[in-house]
C-alpha cells in the first residue's frame, strides 16, 4: 500500500508536533515565573501541586475522598508528591491545601488579618449575612465575643443548665425507647441536640414547637452545601423555606418577649435582648448560627461516639463501668448528676476526644487570602483559597500511632497530653481555632457526656445494619445507624 503520508505531509506533522511541545513548554515556563515572586533578596514561590482535569480540576477526587470514611486520602496522596503544603484546583480555582499543623494554626490565628472565611453561596444564604459564622472583621469579633459570653458554662450553670440538659435527655431517650421499633440513632441524636439547643437558646420547651423546629432544622441542614437552585424539588429550595419558618418562630418569640407575652427567662435569646443592642434581623441570624453550630457538633459527636463504642466492646465496657459507678454512688431520691459527677468522668472524656479526632465535624476549613501572604518560602496570592485540612493532621500516622484506630486510651498516655489541649494544640483542633474557635465547645462536651451517661446506664442496643461514616455533604452515617434500643430493666449494677 506504500506510505500513508507523503514526505511533505510528514514534515508538516513533525513541525506541528514540535510547535505544540514548544507552546506547552513556554506556557509551563511562564507559569513557573508567574508563581515565583522576589521579595528583597529572597525568592518566593507558589506551593507545588498539580492542575488536575480542565475546568473540574481535582474537585471530583476531592469530593470522593470527603464522602468516604477516610476524608484525607486525597490529601495524603498529594503529600507524597508535593509535601504537606501543596496546591491543586478546587471549586473552580487554584487552592493551597495544608496538612501542616503549624501552617494550619498560622491560618486560623490570622483570621481577619491575612485570611478571611469563605463559604459556598448556599451556606451563606441559609445561615444569614449577619451571623457570626459568615461575617468578617470587627462585626465578627463583636458577635463572637457575644457568643462566647452567652455560652460560658459558669453562666449557664447558674440558670439550672445541668438539670435542664438531663431532663431533656432522659425524656427524649424515653420517647424513642417506648416505640419498641427499630430506629435510626442518627434521628435520635439530631432530635435530642436540637431540643437541647432550642431549649437553651430560645427557652422553648413545648413538645409541638420542638418537633416543628426539629423538622425545619433537618431540612435546613440538608441544604447548607447544596447547589443553590431555588426551585421546588431541590434541597436548597426546601432549606430556604425551612429557614423562613425558623426565622418566623424566632421573630414571634422576640415579639412575645418584648410585649411580655412570652417569658424566655434566662435563655440566650432573652439575655441578648436584655444585654445587647442588636437589630432583630441580626438577632435572628445570630440564633440560627448558634443552632447550626451547636446542633451539628453535638448530634454528630453523640452518634459517632456510639458507633465507635459499638465496634469496640472493651471501650464500651470501660465507659459503662465508669458511668454505672457514678449511678451507684447516688443515694435514694438523688438521681441527677452533679457538676462533681461530670468532672469524675475521665474515660468518658477520652472517648469524646477520640471520637472528635476520628470523626470531627470540621474536618477542613475554607479561607481566602486577603492579600499576598508570605509563609516560609511560599507566597500565597491575594484571593487564593486556603484549605487547612484538620483531619489530615488528626489521622497522621507520624502524629498518632495507629491513627485510624479508635483508641480512647491513647489520651491517657503522657506523650499525648500536650496534644490533647484542643484550645492550643497544633495537632488536635476539633473546634477550630483563632478568632473562630467554637464558643460552645464546653457546652457541647457537657451535653455529650450526659447523653452517654443516660444512654449506657439505662439502655442497651443491637446494631441492625452495617454502617460507615461519610463527611459529604455533612458528617453522617450513611444508614443512620439502625438499632434496636431496649431498657436495662432492673439490671444489677
Amino acid at each position: 500500500m506504500g506510505d500513508l503520508f507523503s514526505p511533505g505531509t510528514k514534515s508538516y506533522l513533525v513541525i506541528m508536533i514540535l510547535s505544540v511541545f514548544c507552546v506547552l513548554f513556554v506556557a509551563k515556563f511562564l507559569q513557573k515565573i508567574k508563581e515565583k515572586k522576589v521579595v528583597g533578596s529572597r525568592m518566593y514561590k507558589f506551593p507545588p501541586g498539580r492542575r488536575g482535569w480542565p475546568i473540574v480540576g481535582d474537585s471530583l477526587e476531592w469530593y470522593n475522598a470527603v464522602a468516604s470514611s477516610h476524608p484525607p486520602q486525597f490529601v495524603q496522596q498529594q503529600i507524597k508528591r508535593f509535601g504537606k503544603i501543596f496546591s491543586c484546583s478546587l471549586f473552580g480555582k487554584r487552592c493551597v491545601v495544608s496538612a501542616d499543623p503549624s501552617f494550619n494554626r498560622f491560618v486560623m490565628q490570622n483570621e481577619g488579618k491575612w485570611f478571611q472565611s469563605s463559604y459556598p453561596k448556599s451556606f451563606k444564604d441559609l445561615v444569614g449575612k449577619n451571623g457570626v459564622i459568615t461575617v468578617h472583621g470587627e462585626q465578627q469579633r463583636k458577635l463572637h465575643s457575644i457568643a462566647s459570653n452567652m455560652m460560658r458554662l459558669d453562666k449557664l450553670l447558674k440558670i439550672n443548665l445541668l438539670n435542664d440538659v438531663q431532663m431533656v435527655t432522659t425524656k427524649t431517650l424515653s420517647d424513642f425507647a417506648t416505640n419498641d421499633q427499630p430506629l435510626r440513632l442518627q434521628d435520635v441524636c439530631r432530635k435530642l441536640a436540637i431540643h437541647l439547643m432550642v431549649n437553651q437558646l430560645l427557652g422553648v420547651s413545648s413538645e409541638s414547637e420542638i418537633n416543628e423546629m426539629a423538622q425545619s432544622f433537618s431540612d435546613f441542614v440538608d441544604g447548607c452545601l447544596s447547589v443553590p437552585i431555588n426551585l421546588p424539588g431541590f434541597p436548597y429550595y426546601t432549606a430556604m423555606k425551612a429557614r423562613e419558618k425558623i426565622i418566623t418562630n424566632i421573630y414571634r418569640i422576640i415579639k412575645g418577649q418584648r410585649e411580655g407575652a412570652h417569658d424566655i427567662g434566662n435563655g440566650v435569646l432573652g439575655r441578648i435582648l436584655k444585654e445587647e443592642s442588636l437589630a432583630d434581623e441580626s438577632v435572628a441570624d445570630f440564633i440560627i448560627n448558634l443552632l447550626f453550630a451547636g446542633n451539628e457538633t453535638t448530634a454528630k459527636t453523640m452518634l459517632f461516639a456510639i458507633y465507635f463504642l459499638t465496634q469496640c466492646p472493651r471501650a464500651m465496657q470501660q465507659l459503662l463501668d465508669e458511668q454505672d459507678s457514678l449511678k451507684r454512688s447516688k443515694s435514694v431520691g438523688e438521681e441527677l448528676l452533679t457538676w462533681q459527677d461530670y468532672k469524675a468522668m475521665p474515660f468518658t472524656q477520652c472517648v469524646i476526644d477520640e471520637t472528635l479526632r476520628l470523626g470531627g465535624i470540621a474536618i477542613w476549613l475554607l479561607r481566602e487570602a486577603k492579600e499576598d501572604v508570605e509563609y516560609q518560602d511560599y507566597v500565597i496570592p491575594k484571593g487564593c483559597f486556603v484549605v487547612p485540612f484538620l483531619s489530615a493532621v488528626h489521622l497522621d500516622e507520624n502524629v498518632y500511632k495507629e491513627a485510624i484506630a479508635f483508641n480512647p486510651w491513647r489520651w491517657m498516655d503522657s506523650e499525648n497530653q500536650d496534644k490533647r489541649n484542643w484550645r492550643s494544640s497544633l495537632y488536635f483542633a476539633p473546634f477550630g481555632g483563632g478568632a473562630r474557635f467554637c464558643p460552645g465547645a464546653e457546652l457541647a462536651r457537657l451535653q455529650i457526656s450526659i447523653f452517654l451517661h443516660y444512654l449506657v446506664t439505662s439502655y442497651s442496643w443491637t446494631q441492625l445494619k452495617e454502617d460507615r461514616m461519610s463527611f459529604f455533604p455533612s458528617a453522617r452515617l450513611v444508614n443512620g445507624f439502625q438499632i434496636c434500643l431496649t431498657r436495662r430493666h432492673d439490671r444489677t449494677i
